[in-house]
């Protein structure tokens, strides 16, 4: 069976983010999702080819001034073009680290994602508040879960 690729875009401008991202990594490589390769890329390096040879992706920001992170937001705006007629339907999934709501970070990430017209797979995480443990293990979760599935072909 061919190897499916999932992308992970994560901006991790703190000890704390970098965590999340490895935790989603770590549940993406899990060692049942065989067929399943996990890439993990900073938004700033993450080119519309890594996007093109991807079949789903999740993505990961910090949610700034009630936004996503501008790195993440230069992502979208590097790929958008390039990829809007080829990867209309690709699943993806979304963490937001807050420290408030997460909200505005949600809406806007929602409404590039519509545009795109990529189909989220999974209910957002947003991980809000303080810094807990748990975030972790939600992550490394989000990122077995989304693995899963596409190694099964449900998404």
């Amino acid at each position: 069976m061919p190897t499916k690729k999932l992308l992970i875009v994560a901006h991790t401008p703190s000890p704390n983010l970098h965590t999340l991202a490895e935790a989603v990594l770590s549940g993406a490589q899990h060692a049942d999702t065989e067929n399943v390769s996990a890439q993990l890329i900073a938004p700033l390096k993450a080119t519309e080819d890594d996007v093109l040879s991807s079949d789903a992706i999740i993505l990961l920001t910090p949610e700034n001034l009630g936004y996503m992170s501008g790195a993440m937001k230069d992502f979208f705006d590097r790929i958008y073009y390039p990829c809007l007629e080829k990867k209309q339907g690709m699943p993806c999934a979304m963490i937001i680290r807050s420290g408030h709501d997460g909200t505005g970070t949600k809406r806007a990430l929602e409404s590039i994602l519509t545009g795109l017209k990529w189909r989220i797979v999974q209910e957002p995480l947003t991980c809000r508040g303080d810094f807990q443990e748990a975030f972790i293990k939600q992550c490394e979760e989000l990122g077995m879960c989304v693995a899963a599935s596409l190694d099964a072909g449900i998404i």
